[in-house]
């Protein structure tokens, strides 16, 4: 018999269950629509998902084997509110930023960025 087993419920010490560490399901779903626009005009190719403790990001790419061109980041705990929602270049440069991210998102030109 294994004495090493225990049953613990409702551990309060574990928070990060609570808290989320990806975009939510609206937030992915604009994201998504904007990206399936974006690859019929033939501008993106491929994406990637980077996620971490501080944000999650969905990197886009002209073509699989080069740098992001645009990496669209939530932060979990912005320091501003409108930094909730971030567009980035591939060296990290906030390029848009703001605290919703479908007007981020739909008031910009993705030619001109």
């Amino acid at each position: 018999m294994n004495n090493n087993l225990r049953l613990i419920i409702n551990n309060v010490s574990k928070k990060n269950i609570e808290e989320k560490h990806f975009f939510e399901k609206n937030e992915l779903k604009i994201i998504l629509d904007l990206y399936a626009k974006m690859v019929s005009e033939g501008s993106w190719k491929d994406y990637g998902l980077n996620i971490s403790s501080k944000q999650v990001g969905f990197s886009v790419f002209k073509n699989a084997a080069e740098n992001a061109l645009y990496k669209i980041c939530k932060n979990f705990k912005p320091k501003n509110k409108n930094l909730k929602y971030l567009i980035t270049d591939a060296n990290g440069k906030i390029l848009k930023n703001s605290f919703d991210l479908k007007n981020l998102l739909t008031n910009i030109n993705w030619k001109k960025l």
